[in-house]
């Protein structure tokens, strides 16, 4: 998954609900020997390809074909418009019927990175993230693929982006992705009960997890879940900064 831009301070009443009196303490640098744990996590098995569903269907992940999220924020390159489209088209991983999602962002309408994402959903609900094809651009050029990855090539691992039981999990770091080097990525269930206020609407009940990458030390970044919706907000606790706030969706 994409790591955001450089942050700017953003929508205070966004933060003020997200991250209120009741939410964790942004987490510091990770040591060498933090780090190191984090590697050894052993996410769960991948289920064989015929405990996989057509469509993915969690409440706190929906990715129903035809639909767009658009999100925006403000970052030291200009205004940042992220485009997510839940695409028809599907991709045959390791025997899995996964779901393509196109996300594209653009700094000032300029396209900025371009990337195909993944993702499948088993018979229990929990959705897994299946691997990426991602590209970045500079002047209308892509310059850069990496980080890019697919589950089964290369000794790259499947992982967990979204639990049919959140609560079951709370407090437990779990592998989102795994492609030593490349892309690392880990969360943590914090809470199920935030309220979150971004320009598309005002939400409770929504899921809070805690998301860094073991590549990159001292980044954490909050992200917010809400019911029937998917992703509304991505926050980067440290300094008071928003990365992503959910402007619109268009449906099918």
């Amino acid at each position: 998954m994409r790591t955001p831009y450089p942050l700017l301070l953003a929508s205070s009443a966004a933060l003020v609900l997200a991250l209120g009196c009741d939410a964790p303490a942004p987490t510091g640098v990770s040591s060498p020997e933090s780090v190191a744990a984090a590697r050894k996590l052993i996410a769960p098995d991948l289920p064989p390809a015929e405990d996989f569903v057509a469509v993915v269907t969690n409440p706190y992940y929906p990715l129903i074909p035809g639909t767009t999220f658009r999100y925006v924020s403000e970052t030291d390159e200009g205004l940042e418009t992220n485009v997510v489209a839940v695409t028809h088209d599907t991709k045959v991983i390791l025997g899995i019927t996964a779901t393509v999602v196109h996300d594209q962002v653009f700094v000032d309408g300029e396209l900025a990175e371009d990337t195909f994402d993944w993702f499948a959903q088993d018979r229990f609900g929990n959705v897994w993230y299946l691997g990426e094809d991602s590209c970045e651009f500079e002047d209308g050029e892509c310059v850069s693929t990496e980080g890019s990855w697919e589950a089964g090539v290369d000794g790259a691992e499947a992982g967990i982006i979204m639990w049919a039981d959140p609560a079951a999990h709370r407090g437990k770091t779990y592998r989102q992705e795994n492609f030593e080097g490349e892309a690392e990525d880990v969360a943590k269930v914090l809470r199920l009960n935030a309220k979150v206020d971004v320009p598309y609407g005002e939400f409770t009940g929504c899921l809070e997890t805690m998301d860094w990458s073991l590549l990159e030390r001292g980044v954490r970044e909050h992200k917010f879940y809400c019911p029937g919706v998917g992703l509304v907000l991505e926050v980067e606790p440290k300094g008071g900064r928003v990365s992503n706030e959910l402007v619109a969706i268009s449906k099918p």
